[in-house]
């Protein structure tokens, strides 16, 4: 598959506060706002996606062509979150099969693998700084049932990856030309449903930039 490698990747809230109060607001997310997307989904994940990224960063994490390669290969990995019949926010993951990531898991789905790699999330723009990212991605770790998950992410965002239980692992083999990234893992049995009514605040993936 042809693709324009981006300069940088990694997995980021859509709105990311440092300081990150604990306790801050309770969020809900009724189940029939969200579901597994589909092929059909990808033209509108892809235009949410151009506007959230190109207009930071002048590219897109996943161009449309693998956009529906994932959703053919692996739907019930990703998660979207609908109001009125029209996606705002997404969740993109394949598995991978390898105990570290590598340059190539950053576009291939591996059907053995055991782990969830969550390549994007994203934020329509008229729906930003409403929480609506954070609460996706809990309903998502539900949504895996356990399921251990690895993920990249900037230096800055450790400390806020590590409140979703994931732990820092080491440099990730993954760079964007000057870049690097420390690569988080998780295994989320036991944690995603207790965490997520706990009434806290919550927040996370993709590429270093807040999707605000």
């Amino acid at each position: 598959m042809e693709h324009s490698p981006p300069e940088a990747r990694g997995l980021v809230p859509d709105s990311w506060d440092p300081e990150f109060p604990s306790c801050q607001r309770r969020h809900t997310l009724p189940a029939s706002e969200s579901r597994c997307l589909t092929p059909e989904d990808a033209i509108s994940v892809f235009e949410i996606e151009r506007e959230a990224f190109v207009s930071v960063s002048g590219i897109c994490p996943l161009y449309l062509d693998e956009i529906r390669h994932f959703l053919t290969l692996c739907p019930e990995l990703s998660l979207g979150w609908s109001e009125e019949g029209h996606l705002v926010a997404f969740i993109i993951s394949s598995l991978w099969d390898k105990e570290r990531l590598t340059q190539e898991s950053l576009m291939l789905h591996r059907p053995g693998g055991h782990t969830a790699h969550p390549h994007m999330l994203a934020v329509h723009r008229t729906f930003r700084q409403q929480g609506k990212g954070s609460i996706l991605l809990w309903r998502y770790l539900h949504h895996l049932g356990g399921q251990p998950a690895m993920l990249m992410g900037e230096d800055v965002l450790v400390p806020f990856y590590k409140r979703f239980g994931f732990h820092a692992v080491g440099p990730c083999a993954v760079t964007m030309g000057s870049l690097t990234f420390t690569e988080l893992q998780c295994s989320l049995r036991g944690h995603a449903s207790p965490r997520r009514n706990s009434g806290c605040r919550s927040g996370l993936p993709t590429w270093p930039w807040p999707l605000e």
